[in-house]
């Protein structure tokens, strides 16, 4: 196999493959010194379709900018207020929309879809980078399997870059995340055989190269290895949940496949998301709860028909448009952008279900791990009638070991480049960094 990229970058972008390297095309890896806050982790949560203009801001907010209410659509949060920082006015200044706007969410840029370019290195791949000899996942990248006829599309489906132009591998299946946390050995999870092979053509290569190959053979065994750990991770979490019954109650081995019910997919997701910070498996994990463009229906939700992105498009109820399935139509704007703001309140009860879940899971000193997590929950859209690029929904949750002012409602009194944000949840993360994309202070008031 002839590998491209240098092997961290490889097999961070497809999974832990087994193969030896092509020497040549080796990059040489360079020490980082891990200068983080080490109780920290960091989740991007990401929805499509952005929400109706006006869903996103409290319904009561002190002088101080403490948030005293939320709105109707976001009441599913009101219990976790006081962990919440709502954003007002965030833009993002290199495009936005389902496609460009998906996949440079998380790295500011802008997407060349001539050159599968997305501007720059994904903001949860550089923690990854940063971290990644301290954990036995850099990152865990999460997405529900989309629906509708963009699920094939690149920038659609792309959240994490590993390089401006290497996406992450994502997954939507429950169990393949399970058993990557927490299958056991003897379940054959661990194939010895293929790990040992290659570690002996490796040395037996190695005693025929050159000094400078040699290196090159010495860090991909180290890349072995680092599977290796990956294993013996999985094995110890799952003998530390077999002796935790409370634990052992929770969380079964998922079934093969997508749970047919959604919400019991998100749910499942977010669960293991929840666990692998618990575990320690990862410091930073991204979650696409949608592609970029999803046409999913949410006729599960009482009340509600149609598509989510016909939905977005509510000042549009004929049914008749390009965006709609050409057999759902609605009585009038009004109606359709109810449906559409009990999409973004649904979704927001599963965030509420997380946080709770992040609440419940305690570190071995008894801090619960939201309490040391930040979250950003969001969309690259905001109002999804106009794609308006302005005014984005988003949000951030948890602690962030007392490093996140949490509680509040901050609105900047000028437009404000996501990008900021971004840089100080970095900061927070420990990252010895100047700027982020075109960001070089941190958002105030944050």
């Amino acid at each position: 196999m002839f590998i491209n990229q240098n092997r961290r970058t490889f097999l961070r972008g497809v999974g832990a493959m087994l193969a030896l390297p092509c020497l040549e095309s080796f990059g040489a890896r360079q020490k980082e010194v891990v200068i983080g806050h080490p109780n920290n982790r960091l989740a991007y949560i990401y929805f499509p379709n952005g929400s109706a203009t006006g869903s996103w801001k409290p319904r009561k907010v002190g002088r101080d900018g403490r948030i005293l209410q939320l709105n109707q659509w976001m009441e599913p949060l009101e219990k976790y207020k006081s962990d919440l920082i709502v954003t007002g006015k965030l833009w993002t200044p290199r495009g936005n929309g389902h496609g460009a706007g998906t996949a440079t969410w998380l790295t500011g840029g802008s997407y060349n879809g001539h050159k599968n370019d997305a501007g720059g290195i994904s903001a949860d791949q550089l923690v990854a980078k940063h971290f990644e000899n301290t954990t036995p996942l850099p990152s865990l990248e999460l997405s529900t399997s989309g629906e509708g006829s963009f699920s094939g599309s690149l920038p659609r489906n792309c959240l994490s870059w590993v390089e401006r132009n290497i996406p992450a591998a994502r997954e939507t299946i429950p169990r393949a995340v399970f058993d990557k946390l927490f299958r056991r050995a003897e379940e054959g999870f661990m194939d010895r055989s293929v790990i040992d092979l290659v570690n002996d053509q490796s040395k037996s290569l190695k005693r025929r190269a050159s000094a400078s190959d040699g290196q090159k053979i010495d860090e991909y065994l180290e890349a072995v290895r680092s599977i290796e750990r990956r294993f013996e991770f999985a094995e110890k979490n799952s003998q530390k949940l077999a002796a935790d019954r409370a634990l052992t109650d929770t969380l079964n081995r998922p079934e093969p496949g997508i749970p047919s019910d959604h919400e019991e997919y998100v749910r499942q997701m977010f669960e293991l998301m929840a666990l692998s910070f618990w575990s320690g498996a990862t410091k930073v994990s991204s979650f696409m709860l949608d592609h970029g463009q999803s046409n999913r229906y949410f006729n599960f939700i009482p009340g509600v028909k149609g598509t989510w992105h016909a939905l977005s498009h509510w000042k549009d109820s004929s049914g008749k448009t390009e965006d709609d399935d050409g057999i759902t139509s609605w009585d009038d704007m009004g109606t359709k952008k109810q449906m559409y703001n009990a999409v973004t309140r649904w979704h927001h009860a599963q965030l509420a279900w997380f946080l709770g879940r992040l609440k419940e899971l305690k570190d071995s000193d008894g801090v619960s791990v939201l309490d040391r997590s930040m979250i950003m929950y969001g969309s690259s859209i905001a109002d999804g009638h106009t794609h308006y690029e302005r005014d984005l929904p988003v949000l951030l949750a948890g602690g962030g070991s007392g490093l996140l002012k949490t509680g509040n409602y901050i609105r900047p009194s000028r437009d404000t480049s996501m990008s900021k944000v971004h840089f100080s949840l970095l900061k927070r993360m420990g990252l010895p960094i100047d700027r982020f994309a075109e960001a070089k202070e941190e958002l105030p008031g944050i």
